[in-house]
């Protein structure tokens, strides 16, 4: 890899291979059939091999949706906070169900879908999220209906239900109580449908989750309520499967060591800044050189975070960043004019392939 220019996203396919092997094992012992979150990833050059474990996609937009049409086949589920008109025209051709937030947009759509497979998101009033930016019970929260009379009255509509209100839930007990809450305040409801989603943003492909009680759990909720469940993983099925590789291009020294990297936390790994987290480091490995690695662009606080290392950085020295999949690619930005990161992927037989270069004509066309 040492013609590629960094910096790049650094797909690997056989640590994706290991998750989604979790989540193949996850359908044949619960019955709960997968979906990928094109939120999450949206990266279609590894579509080939995910396809094979999941079942299809789900999206929150009208190019999702054509996107996994189009490039992922399988099962196509189209959410939105909120359709137009002309998003429910474009994607009733193609979506195998069409899921709305809000009863006031299944009423106003439902003249131009009626007839097709429709859902409807519920807020079960229950969180399991440790950020309240992505808290979707949060008060005040305008993801799903609140008003059981009203869900119940508009049931003859609808075919299934989503209830998503976990993010990187790895906890199977709140998970089983949470079934336990849904099944006891909707279970009328439940019996009316075909099929429900539990979402996303559990964390069930990590090293030493009880997936027995996982699979138990599922599949007793299905066959008490006699309905096809879904779940929605993303992060679930790329984590810890990519990496941000850098180059060091600058060092500074302001108390301490600062090391600045042709890559920007702001651009290319936005959701740590906005949650204010810490990626970790795979290479340099840990050890007892303090550095600060930071981003190319203006902001102040473009940093990765504060580092102990094995060995000290200099410049040309290349910092390879952890997973690097999940809501990492779908937001990256050009502030600054900072050229995007390459999209790489190691092929499951050990090839690296570059898949994706942007330059200055991206950047140009992204503007006007």
């Amino acid at each position: 890899m040492k013609n590629l220019s960094t910096p790049y996203y650094l797909i690997d396919e056989t640590l994706l291979q290991k998750n989604l092997e979790i989540i193949q094992s996850v359908r044949e012992r619960s019955g709960a059939k997968s979906v990928l979150a094109l939120k999450c990833f949206s990266t279609w050059c590894v579509f080939d091999l995910m396809r094979q474990y999941l079942d299809g996609t789900t999206s929150s937009s009208l190019f999702e949706a054509r996107l996994g049409y189009e490039e992922f086949g399988k099962e196509v589920h189209a959410y939105s906070v909120g359709f137009s008109s002309e998003d429910v025209k474009a994607v009733r051709e193609f979506a195998d169900k069409i899921i709305f937030n809000s009863i006031s947009q299944l009423n106003l759509h439902y003249p131009d879908v009626q007839g097709s497979n429709l859902g409807l998101r519920v807020n079960p009033g229950i969180s399991y999220s440790h950020f309240d930016l992505a808290d979707p019970t949060r008060r005040y929260s305008r993801l799903g209906v609140t008003d059981k009379s009203a869900l119940a009255e508009a049931s003859t509509m609808l075919n299934g239900l989503m209830y998503h209100f976990n993010c990187e839930n790895d906890d199977v007990d709140s998970f089983i109580h949470a079934l336990a809450s849904i099944g006891r305040d909707d279970g009328e409801l439940l019996r009316k449908m075909e099929w429900i989603s539990f979402g996303g943003g559990l964390s069930f492909t990590k090293d030493g989750y009880p997936l027995d009680r996982f699979c138990s759990a599922l599949r007793e909720f299905g066959r008490e309520f006699e309905v096809q469940i879904y779940l929605e993983p993303g992060e679930a099925v790329v984590t810890q499967t990519t990496e941000l590789v850098t180059t060091v291009i600058d060092m500074v020294h302001n108390e301490i060591d600062i090391a600045i990297v042709d890559a920007s936390l702001e651009a290319h790994m936005l959701d740590h800044l906005v949650y204010r987290t810490n990626p970790a480091i795979v290479s340099p490995g840990a050890g007892e050189h303090r550095v600060m690695i930071a981003g190319r662009t203006c902001l102040a606080g473009d940093v990765f975070g504060d580092f102990q290392l094995a060995e000290p950085l200099r410049i040309g020295s290349e910092v390879r960043i952890a997973d690097a999949g999940g809501y990492t690619m779908v937001k990256s930005n050009w502030f600054n004019g900072v050229a995007m990161p390459s999209i790489v992927v190691r092929r499951l037989n050990g090839t690296i392939e570059l898949v994706r270069a942007f330059g200055y004509d991206d950047f140009k066309r992204s503007l006007s």
